[in-house]
């Protein structure tokens, strides 16, 4: 059954000034708000290895933020805005950034109504790069290809024979987010990146990520955690109010995401309810046979890790009942009958797909809304910023550890932490 929630009831006050604008000159030096026992303790992030399980499973996103906001004149001078969202043809994303001469890109544009038709040149004083001369030998063109409700497909093309991901890199502006209220600039390139970025896609970062250093990399690999990486591009959806009173009303944005089979094997072992518990910090996780314990405890950074990870049990059900994976629809986790599978059963069907197939990964799509009602089964930790009022984000917080959000916000609120992607952030156990 879809839950009813009124979004009202997930508002709060955030003082404009609490935002914060540019991040701290030193990554690990933010704050870190440790909320793992029903306490609530401000601590340092770079100390963040200190209270994490010995011997956990520990999964980010490595997913890299293109510069993805594109400036164009037309001939009669008017700025149009083209925002990158995803990729059309190649469809898959690697491809389209090794691409050499042309590729489509699904968009948002901006001044859409003084751009009819025809073929737009790039602003190349709007550029970062704008200095480089390589920008302008580019001679980027765009032209509309059709509209599709409220974004457009449009083409690309360009000289030179350089990749598409060179050509972004050089005539692109980072996408920073709406609500910084600031244009992009230079340190942006640096800090809206996580250190540990590889696969080229999103269009907003990680940001739970923006905080590791490889020194805390190194203190949390030195406690026997282990890191494993997924990758979901995180797309403009993630900035999406929640317009509606009722949350049952609100249409959850779609985005990819994959998995390596080499890390699907690294889960299943620690989901294993077979295996001993590490560190005495195993988390309680059900099969269908009834609970158990799982062999080490899952830690995701951030939203978007915790949404791919969740989102692999319904793609694992899939295989178990389709033979093949499916989006991942928005209210597939509320269905009144529920799913007896475990989790364990539910990775290893994904990997005896993968295996079936010849495949080295999944790749897919997720829909997934979390919010209170929901039922994780993988994740048993959370590391993540301070969100939006009335947003999904802190709708899967609350999800995560039930009323005790309001009192978390109240104490960040109250002791000087920084909210939003240059924030602060905190460490979270699931109820």
């Amino acid at each position: 059954m879809i839950p009813q929630i009124l979004i009202d009831d997930y508002d709060y006050p955030l003082p404009d000034e609490r935002i914060a604008k540019f991040p701290l000159p030193v990554r690990d030096s933010s704050k870190l708000l440790v909320n793992t026992d029903g306490c609530f303790k401000a601590e340092q992030f770079r100390n963040i290895a200190a209270f994490l399980p010995e011997g956990a499973l520990m999964v980010f996103n490595e997913t890299k933020v293109v510069p993805a906001r594109l400036f164009f004149r037309r001939d009669t001078g008017a700025m149009i805005e083209i925002f990158c969202l995803e990729p059309v043809e190649p469809s898959d994303y690697q491809l389209c950034f090794a691409t050499t001469e042309k590729c489509r890109f699904k968009a948002i544009v901006g001044n859409l109504k003084r751009w009819k038709g025809g073929v737009l040149s790039l602003a190349v004083d709007e550029c970062y790069c704008h200095e480089n001369p390589a920008v302008a030998e580019l001679d980027l063109k765009a032209e509309m290809v059709e509209r599709v409700d409220n974004t457009c497909i449009v083409e690309f093309s360009w000289k030179g024979g350089v990749p598409f991901s060179k050509v972004i890199e050089l005539a692109g502006n980072m996408p920073i987010p709406p609500y910084l209220n600031r244009d992009t600039q230079d340190v942006d390139y640096v800090r809206y990146q996580t250190t540990y970025a590889r696969n080229e896609g999103s269009v907003a970062a990680p940001t739970a990520g923006l905080h590791f250093t490889p020194a805390v990399m190194d203190d949390i690999r030195a406690k026997g955690i282990s890191t494993e990486y997924l990758t979901l591009h995180v797309g403009a959806g993630t900035f999406l109010p929640v317009k509606s009173h009722n949350v049952a009303e609100h249409t959850m944005h779609s985005e990819p995401f994959e998995v390596k089979k080499s890390f699907l094997q690294t889960l299943s072992a620690a989901l294993d309810g077979g295996a001993h518990a590490g560190a005495g910090e195993a988390a309680a996780g059900e099969t269908s046979a009834g609970s158990t314990a799982k062999a080490r405890p899952v830690i995701s950074v951030g939203t978007t890790s915790t949404r791919t990870l969740e989102s692999l049990y319904y793609i694992g059900v899939h295989c178990i009942e389709l033979g093949e994976p499916q989006v991942v629809q928005q209210w597939e986790p509320y269905r009144d009958e529920g799913y007896s599978y475990s989790a364990k059963e539910a990775i290893d069907a994904i990997i005896n797909y993968l295996d079936a197939n010849d495949k080295d990964s999944i790749i897919a799509r997720t829909s997934l809304i979390i919010l209170p009602g929901f039922k994780y089964r993988i994740i048993d930790y959370l590391v993540t910023n301070f969100h939006q009022p009335k947003s999904t984000l802190l709708l899967l917080i609350a999800a995560l550890i039930g009323q005790e959000w309001r009192g978390m916000y109240d104490f960040a609120l109250a002791n000087g932490f920084r909210f939003l992607s240059y924030g602060d952030s905190s460490l979270l156990k699931r109820k």
